[in-house]
């Protein structure tokens, strides 16, 4: 028996309700979260026109780390991510607590700019109200379905996940439009930034344009609630990471063709500067839809994350038995 399992307190187990297709969006909808949204312009006023390059650095750059996760969390299996594994490797439970807490720190910080992100701006295309009482109302709610039930999370997380990436086409076949109505210049997505070396902007994009790849860091946190995971781990991290690339290929080519980099750079939603330029009437609702869904996707996953993580140090003795508590009926942390 592996040395950390034995470790394990006693209490129920949490339930295996993710299986391979299940696993596999749940990377793909963290990978694909807001960053690509707001990268893009980003990049570009690093690179230039050729957004693209520095995403595809960063793609080759992904999988390498990809490959250390699939190898760690087929051999730890466990709940507690990047913890878990410094915990197994160093047996120093402090240095253990800090990756935890910095890890689950970083993960309620991530899910609270969400929360403020989708009662803001996005909301008020619907519904005016506070934006606290909205922030705090759909946190709750997040917290709801997180404890209802891992199979219950997941199955909306493919819901969202599937409209995130339904954004992102939609951004891709607005692209295909506008070129063939003769709006945009193609050569644009191979110029570089003038004054700078191309290496220098590709290396410069490529740091930003890795944020927008990461993910599938925070789904080996569900190891313990996925079925045969040493099996499906590492074919789900790949292929979300896979098909993710390819989209955020194809949208960063069309984005640059479209609209000129200096816009792209300036504008704080540079997709949506690609939706003002569509020769397909979109309404702005559309748009505000798709980004509330990304949105809390974003927040339910990085919920799930710092949950398990805590639970995971709870169950490994690095944290008070308290939090290793799972609850009799529901199988949640």
């Amino acid at each position: 028996m592996d040395e950390s399992v034995s470790h394990a307190r006693e209490h129920p187990d949490l339930e295996r309700g993710i299986g391979p297709w299940l696993l596999l969006f749940f990377v793909l909808g963290d990978i694909v979260g807001a960053g690509i949204y707001a990268l893009v312009g980003e990049v570009g006023a690093l690179v230039g026109g050729a957004i693209w390059t520095a995403f595809l650095c960063a793609f080759v750059l992904a999988i390498f780390t990809a490959a250390s996760y699939a190898e760690l969390v087929t051999k730890y299996p466990r709940a507690g991510g990047s913890a878990t594994y410094i915990n197994n490797a160093f047996r120093r439970p402090f240095v253990s607590f800090m990756v935890a807490f910095a890890v689950m720190a970083s993960g309620i910080t991530s899910a609270c700019t969400l929360t403020l992100a989708f009662s803001g701006d996005y909301l008020s295309q619907f519904i005016s109200v506070p934006i606290v009482g909205a922030a705090v109302a759909f946190m709750l709610l997040i917290t709801a379905i997180n404890f209802y039930g891992i199979s219950e999370s997941v199955r909306i997380n493919v819901i969202l996940t599937c409209v995130e990436i339904t954004g992102l086409i939609l951004i891709v076949v607005i692209g295909i439009a506008s070129l063939s109505t003769g709006v945009g210049d193609p050569g644009r997505a191979f110029e570089f930034k003038e004054g700078t070396s191309v290496l220098g902007a590709i290396l410069a994009g490529t740091v930003l344009a890795f944020y927008a790849l990461i993910g599938f860091d925070d789904s080996v946190n569900v190891a313990e609630e996925t079925q045969h995971p040493s099996r499906n781990y590492p074919r789900a991290i790949f292929g979300a990471l896979i098909l993710a690339g390819i989209v955020y290929l194809l949208v960063t080519f069309t984005a640059s063709m479209v609209v000129p980099t200096s816009t792209l750079a300036e504008s704080t939603g540079p997709l949506l500067e690609v939706v003002k330029r569509s020769p397909i009437p979109i309404p702005s609702k559309l748009f505000a839809a798709i980004a509330l869904l990304a949105v809390s996707n974003g927040a339910l996953i990085n919920m799930i994350m710092a949950s398990r993580i805590v639970y995971g140090m709870g169950d490994q003795g690095v944290m008070p038995a308290v939090f290793s508590n799972v609850h009799p009926s529901r199988r949640t942390p």
